[in-house]
């Protein structure tokens, strides 16, 4: 739930948190669900460690009135056909390649928003509500639940002004591990997997505060600038680094000619490393993109680093939105 979701965004580093206003929005910041003016659906797919594991997201959203909005997304994340070779000799010490088996283990979010305008002028608000799945095979599976809350203000002159809390009760998850599977597993590899895993888990409160606005250049020309600062609150390896909240910031660029075509770019992810040498570094994630737009069909393209600019670790993400005013 942390990856992110639509190309568009991922390709300027995730810094849309003020101005985010479609479908893709459920996931962003909810309360940008009212900018859309007819229904919209959107997909994505990306993969990551060399087409070992497969990133897939689908999201629909529509206004209810001029006040309110609502959406629903799915997210999968998931690595299939694994070898389980736990099995593979036999009680007599014969190797039996027939024992194979294959499991898949996925993780998968849907979430399910809410937004509303507030009497204020240019002020929404917006609600997740999230139910976790995360399976492993046969070997064990678990449920979650959280909720996010997200806010947009926006001024007369066009400044935009974001905040998401994700998981702002905490995101609790509890798995069912099943005993005679993990047997399995614990006598597969001496001296591994003697003690069973934990059966629950949880995920403390972020929070995102964002800024943008979208320049005009000659009436064909637009540039819109954004940033964000991602908060944490525990002690990370982040740019910024305290006991109470750790910060990371992230900024990025959109670059438009005639709404129709568009260039993307930002930067990320900045994290303190400790080198094998016990020396620190300083890593950031750069992320470009591209996107075309006709009518209510835009497709848009995102290349990405899960990690930091000194791994070759790059992912292609492709996402395709369409507005139903094109049926019209």
């Amino acid at each position: 739930m942390n990856i992110g979701v639509d190309a568009a965004a991922l390709g300027m580093a995730n810094a849309v948190t003020a101005h985010t206003g479609d479908v893709n929005s459920g996931y962003w910041n909810p309360a940008g669900l009212l900018k859309m003016e007819d229904k919209q659906l959107s997909l994505m797919h990306a993969s990551y460690f060399a087409n070992i594991a497969q990133y897939d997201y689908a999201g629909f959203a529509m206004p209810l009135d001029d006040r309110s909005a609502v959406g629903v997304s799915l997210i999968r994340f998931g690595v299939d056909d694994i070898l389980n070779t736990t099995q593979l000799i036999d009680s007599e010490g014969n190797i039996d390649y027939n024992r194979i088996s294959l499991f898949s283990t996925a993780d998968y979010g849907l979430t399910v928003s809410y937004a509303r305008a507030m009497p204020v002028q240019g002020f929404n608000y917006g609600v997740n509500a999230k139910i976790i799945r995360r399976i492993i095979g046969k070997f064990a599976n678990s449920w979650g639940f959280g909720f996010d809350l997200g806010a947009q203000y926006e001024t007369k002159n066009d400044w935009k002004f974001g905040v998401m809390l994700r998981d702002i009760t905490t995101t609790y998850n509890v798995w069912a591990i099943d005993e005679d599977e993990y047997q399995k597993i614990k006598d597969a590899v001496p001296g591994e997997n003697q003690e069973m895993p934990e059966t629950s888990e949880i995920t403390l409160p972020k929070a995102q505060l964002g800024l943008s606005k979208k320049f005009t250049i000659h009436y064909d020309y637009t540039i819109l600038a954004a940033a964000n600062l991602n908060m944490q609150f525990a002690k990370t390896n982040d740019l910024i680094a305290s006991d109470i909240v750790s910060i990371d910031p992230a900024i990025g660029f959109e670059a438009g000619y005639i709404d129709l075509v568009f260039l993307r770019g930002g930067v990320g992810n900045f994290q303190h490393i400790t080198e094998i040498d016990n020396s620190k570094s300083l890593s950031f994630q750069p992320n470009i993109g591209v996107g075309f737009k006709y009518k209510g069909i835009q497709v848009d393209y995102a290349l990405t680093d899960i990690g930091d600019q000194s791994a070759a670790l790059y992912s292609n993400i492709f996402s395709l939105k369409i507005d139903f005013s094109i049926f019209r």
